[in-house]
């Protein structure tokens, strides 16, 4: 028998390859002459660069950058020969904050563009740039300064123009826009960002609204945040003669997912379906019995793009079914009607959360409960 493990991080308490683990022990303990093979992984936030990391190898590159309050902070990414492999967050995320310090209104993606200018000088020509877990609501200008200040222009895009009716000739003959175009040291480049967000930049469903308040924005904080977006979208179309902002993505991480697709032509996908191509996931399927994969917590959600319904229907287009387990589940019909062979929560009903979220508590529960599924 063959089994594939590829479960995603269970946020706060257990990262994918400590799941993974927990897993394995399951299926061996009921199967010992099983064959396990752990797949660690992330659709683009918590885990992106270590699951790249386990599966193509490569070096962890450490970088001096800003954190999204342009304080110096530590930072990593991953490569492998001209691929570079980038978890914003890791410079613009987040966790890099106080609950009190949250202010998209004043956080920067500036540091996520030092991460890219420090892999390009390395020799970096491909990129795989996971969008989760940002701090910021800056529609990428921050990280577009960074990169103009980085190869030799210091006008940051954000300046541009204050006034959002600016004509054309005035963008086109300001260098810190037309940079973007004609600055052959991107023309090379190969950027793919990952995320499991279809909203647009701007408007109800875009990143400010969506995304705005659980980055500390208030409701006028919102508005002005769309706002400046729209406005800097706007800018941009009138230099480019195309316009991202509506593209699926575009508001991704405050808005970097626009940037990226509208300055350096990037093309956005699902994470889970970037990380299961660079390993050849479908390969790895061949003869396999049961793929057992997770999260922390299931619902209708989770068909919307998340890692385990893409892991799911991956397995499905060869035939082989998927389980999924995690620590809270709702709407289980619907994961079942969508393909998943059996959905298990991991938790007994009366365990209380702080209980849940300890470690040792969630390896034996996971543990105990692939057990019962295999």
């Amino acid at each position: 028998m063959k089994y594939i493990v590829a479960i995603d991080s269970f946020k706060g308490c257990l990262t994918s390859v400590e799941a993974n683990d927990a897993a394995s022990k399951g299926v061996l303990l009921k199967h010992p002459d099983a064959e396990v093979v752990q797949v660690p992984v992330s659709d683009g936030g918590e885990g992106w660069i270590a699951a790249f990391h386990a599966a193509i190898g490569g070096e962890l590159i450490e970088a001096d950058v800003l954190d999204p309050l342009m304080r110096p902070v530590g930072a990593c990414y991953l490569k492998k020969d001209e691929l570079a492999v980038i978890e914003i967050a890791k410079a613009s995320g987040l966790t890099l904050l106080k609950p009190e310090e949250r202010n998209p209104l004043m956080a920067s993606s500036y540091g996520t563009g030092m991460l890219i200018a420090d892999a390009i000088r390395k020799g970096c020509k491909r990129f795989i740039i996971g969008l989760g877990g940002s701090a910021i609501s800056d529609a990428g200008q921050g990280m577009l300064q960074a990169l103009s200040e980085a190869f030799g222009n210091n006008n940051p895009p954000q300046s541009l123009c204050d006034n959002s009716h600016c004509q054309e000739q005035q963008f086109r003959e300001n260098s810190a826009f037309s940079f973007f175009w004609e600055q052959g040291v991107f023309q090379d480049l190969h950027i793919s960002v990952a995320t499991d967000v279809a909203n647009p930049l701007c408007g109800p469903m875009g990143a400010a609204h969506v995304f705005g308040p659980q980055k500390g924005a208030t409701p006028a904080m919102v508005e002005e945040l769309d706002q400046r977006a729209f406005d800097f979208a706007q800018q941009s179309a009138l230099l480019f003669g195309y316009d991202c902002s509506n593209k699926p993505g575009a508001g991704a991480a405050g808005g970097l997912g626009y940037a990226f697709m509208q300055y350096l032509h990037a093309d956005c996908r699902l994470g889970i379906d970037l990380l299961l191509d660079t390993i050849d996931f479908d390969q790895i399927l061949e003869n396999t019995d049961l793929v057992i994969t997770g999260e922390g917590s299931a619902d209708a959600q989770t068909l919307m793009g998340k890692l385990p319904s893409g892991i799911m229907l991956r397995a499905r287009k060869h035939g082989v079914s998927t389980v999924l387990i995690a620590g809270k589940i709702k709407d289980e019909e619907a994961l079942l009607d969508a393909g998943f062979a059996q959905v298990m929560c991991i938790n007994p009903v009366d365990l209380s959360l702080v209980e849940a979220m300890k470690k040792d508590v969630a390896e034996r529960n996971i543990e105990q409960t692939v057990g019962l599924l295999v």
